[in-house]
């Protein structure tokens, strides 16, 4: 594992946790990379826990509103 975007996808899938002290200690600036792997971890895990869609294997219309542009809602 060497990118942060790594680290968030294993978080995604479900996994514990990651081990990275290479991809930080070897990088060009360790406290950047150190930082920017503990956000991908806490998002991809945000991401797992939050619970997302099933991947489609081809497009379908998710906006109950076709043809009505979002600024004309109610809740906007």
């Amino acid at each position: 594992m060497g990118l942060p975007s790594q680290a968030a996808q294993v978080m995604e899938w479900g996994f514990d946790g990651v081990l990275l002290n290479t991809a930080v200690s070897r990088s060009g600036d360790p406290v950047n990379m150190a930082r920017a792997f503990a956000l991908a971890v806490e998002s991809g895990r945000l991401a797992f826990e939050a619970g997302p869609v099933e991947a489609r294997t081809k497009a379908q219309a998710s906006t109950p509103t076709v043809g009505q542009p979002f600024w004309h809602s109610a809740e906007y």
